[in-house]
């Protein structure tokens, strides 16, 4: 089992520590700190010199929301040589890494992520953000942390429901990069969401994402090739968030998405239908959705992806799987495809 995964980029390395009792590791660091905290989630015990408690939810990944976090800082005299400490679900990372990003235009600070979705995904990497109204984080920076300190029993205290959100990337980042994770999430669904296996199965997951996550972050930082196919999934899926007013929740349609990409890399003969039908399968088994609720017209889920932030001059750029552990990005695909998938793609 994979206990710590390191994590070398051009701008910084550290370490992912993946145990019981991880967090406390953050008392290690030097400076003073300011917690911020989801409200859904009661300290465990991190000693800081401040806290600011964040409401969750996407609707609430806010600019005014990274100000707040700005200003309890600013009223802390927190320096440069201080630290802010991110403990929460995906929302609470990206606006603390994004608000140590700008504050004094760059101060430390440490991820303690308490969702899947988090641990195998938002926490690594370094991208932070904030939503406008008119897309998800069209406003960020990459800003890498000093360290990610993953205690997997505090998946014990989530929904099922947030579970398989988190689940929905592991699946992401099995078809776009590891066949043999697939066959593992194949075999092992049960312990996933029927019987959830938070001892044994949960820690290789977490571990198995945040190394093949980091394995592709080291080479490519900014997204300026490879990482962008960590995206599989998420331009479909963003469209299905911001059209629900994220009554649906990230991984569940980062999940839609998925199955909807898979529609169209049939489509074009990129994967085969068998291929396809596992992944459908592996998503149903993992009690996801696959399917775009009517009411979404495609003409409106188009307008939304259009404004994503990984298109090109080409137009749309989507991330589509060629085989189970292999995808591509693509550009350029004609709209009037993209929306006959979409409406094929509905409950």
């Amino acid at each position: 089992m994979i206990n710590t995964v390191h994590c070398h980029t051009a701008s910084a390395s550290y370490d992912i520590t993946i145990a019981p009792g991880a967090w406390q590791k953050a008392a290690d660091f030097p400076g003073r700190k300011l917690l911020v905290r989801d409200a859904n989630v009661p300290n465990p015990g991190i000693a800081a010199d401040g806290e600011i408690v964040l409401t969750p939810g996407e609707q609430y990944k806010t600019f005014s929301a990274v100000e707040s976090i700005c200003r309890a800082a600013a009223r802390l005299h927190l320096t440069r040589q201080d630290r802010f400490i991110a403990l929460g679900g995906g929302v609470t990372g990206d606006l603390t890494g994004f608000a140590s990003a700008i504050y004094m235009r760059g101060v430390h600070f440490i991820q303690i992520p308490t969702t899947l979705l988090a641990m195998v995904d938002a926490s690594v990497g370094g991208k932070t953000a904030a939503d406008l109204p008119e897309g998800k984080n069209l406003i960020g920076a990459f800003h890498q942390p000093d360290a990610v300190l993953i205690d997997p029993g505090f998946l014990k205290t989530l929904s099922l429901e947030n579970l398989i959100c988190g689940l929905a990337e592991v699946v992401k980042t099995a078809v776009i990069l590891d066949r043999d994770l697939f066959a593992l999430l194949e075999r092992e669904s049960s312990g996933c969401v029927n019987s959830p296996d938070f001892d044994t199965l949960y820690p290789e997951l977490i571990g198995r994402c945040c190394q093949l996550k980091s394995q592709v972050v080291s080479s490519d930082e900014k997204e300026q090739g490879l990482r962008a196919i960590l995206n599989y999934g998420h331009t479909f899926g963003h469209a299905v968030e911001q059209l629900s007013q994220f009554s649906i929740p990230h991984g569940l349609g980062v999940a839609i998405g998925m199955n909807t990409a898979g529609l169209l890399a049939e489509k074009i003969n990129l994967w085969s239908p068998e291929e396809n039908a596992r992944q459908r399968h592996l998503l149903k088994s993992l009690q996801m959705p696959v399917s775009i609720p009517r009411n979404f017209s495609s003409d409106a889920l188009l307008e939304v992806m259009r404004s994503d932030k990984k298109n090109d001059s080409s137009g749309i750029r989507l991330v589509l799987p060629e085989k189970i552990g292999s995808a591509q990005t693509f550009s350029g695909i004609p709209e009037a495809l993209i929306k006959e998938i979409l409406e094929l793609s509905y409950e």
